[in-house]
């Protein structure tokens, strides 16, 4: 039985082919569409990976900065704390925070400060004692031997009038025993009525003169000896004298070394005194940066020891951004290539510059880097830490605070 489609093919077949033209149209304009689609999505696919070759994209990075941590050099009592000191409240550099009782280390230092008077006083006194032995210690030795010299000179004059008194006793002796012998003889004449008596106390008055005369010279030979004995005494006495005066360049160096010691102890003394005004100025304790505290753990009243932490300023002022990128990225990454820093907290993009490179991958600065000596070596892609820099001028609230996550963007040539 033929359908209505069979008897209006057979009527007029000219009918039925104007109908199929509409779908091959609409058939070869969506092939071309469809063409048309591929070529934009190669093309924009293409435009993407040569735009997005262009950088090495991480999110593992973060805001870092320095942390000050506080401790103290010398052990106190906390006597005063700044009312501003308080966590998360910024303080300037210079800004006292807190002060230690100063009584103990300011006794320390006037004690210092005596001890130093006192060995000042002793440094000059040996200084001077040095001119004063090496003037009296030369002039000792000049009298000393200026003496000697006239001491010898005595004991010649001494010796050379001995000389001449016992060369009178000599001639003395022999008058006197002239003139004994006369009285002797005329003693004889005179018993036998000889000679006149008169003529004989003559003669015995020459005997006794000669006699006391010889005694006389005898005492001055004796009182001659004595002077010479004396003079070698002296002579001896100054002998001595000059060999103690000639030690002056030993006393000149004793005195020079005792000078130098002074001069060691006065030092030492200063030394002293200056740890102790380093001492008690440490008893006031400043900011030695601008920044934002935290972590603080001291209270008025507290003891503290050197060393111990009392609280930690972070300098927000100079922040950086450490982005770890895998090892594969490093490729074409250089020093000063610009960066985009997309921080999370703020949802806001930062203008950056590549600063460094780290010497080492991250996990060599751990405590415990890894170990492959054992031969089971698995390759594992390292992450290396990249130091950014961030423009100034972008961050006048100083909102950015170390450990505030972001992702970092370096645009690589």
């Amino acid at each position: 039985m033929a359908t209505a489609v069979d008897k209006v093919r057979k009527q007029q077949p000219e009918l039925l082919d104007e109908a199929q033209v509409p779908s091959t149209r609409f058939w070869s304009a969506k092939r071309i569409i469809l063409a048309v689609a591929l070529l934009v999505t190669a093309a924009s696919g293409t435009s993407w990976w040569l735009y997005a070759r262009q950088f090495e994209i991480t999110d593992d990075a973060q805001v870092d900065g320095h942390f000050a941590e506080l401790s103290t050099r010398i052990s106190g009592t906390v006597v005063y704390v700044n009312p501003n000191v308080e966590n998360d409240h910024y303080v300037t550099a210079g800004t006292v925070l807190l002060r230690l009782d100063p009584r103990d280390y300011q006794a320390v230092l006037d004690h210092a400060r005596a001890i130093l008077d006192t060995k000042e006083a002793d440094a000059q006194a040996a200084g001077l004692q040095v001119s004063i032995t090496q003037a009296s210690a030369l002039s000792r030795l000049h009298v000393a031997e200026a003496q000697e010299k006239s001491a010898v000179e005595i004991v010649t004059e001494s010796q050379a009038l001995l000389k001449a008194a016992q060369k009178r006793v000599q001639e003395d002796t022999a008058v006197a025993a002239h003139a004994e012998r006369d009285r002797l003889r005329y003693a004889a004449l005179v018993e036998k009525r000889e000679i006149s008596r008169s003529y004989y106390d003559a003669r015995d008055t020459d005997a006794r003169t000669a006699a006391y005369a010889l005694a006389a010279d005898q005492a001055a030979e004796a009182a001659a000896v004595q002077r010479v004995a004396e003079a070698q005494r002296t002579v001896a006495q100054r002998q001595a004298e000059i060999d103690a005066a000639e030690t002056a360049p030993q006393q000149i160096s004793d005195a020079r070394a005792q000078s130098a010691s002074a001069g060691a102890a006065l030092e030492e003394a200063r030394a002293n005194l200056r740890t102790a005004d380093l001492n008690l100025s440490y008893t006031t304790i400043y900011a030695p940066v601008s920044g934002v505290i935290g972590h603080k753990t001291v209270e008025p009243g507290n003891r503290i020891q050197p060393g111990q932490t009392l609280l930690t300023i972070v300098p927000i002022d100079d922040i950086w951004i450490t982005a770890n990128f895998k090892e594969t990225q490093l490729r074409r990454m250089r020093p000063g290539e610009p960066v985009i820093v997309h921080v999370d907290s703020f949802d806001h993009n930062y203008q950056g510059t590549v600063e460094d490179l780290a010497g080492a991958s991250g996990p060599l600065f751990s405590l415990f880097p890894p170990e492959n000596a054992s031969g089971n070596y698995v390759k594992i892609v390292q992450r290396f830490p990249v130091r950014i820099h961030i423009n100034p001028g972008q961050d006048p609230q100083h909102q950015l605070r170390p450990g505030m996550s972001v992702e970092a963007k370096v645009r690589v040539r």
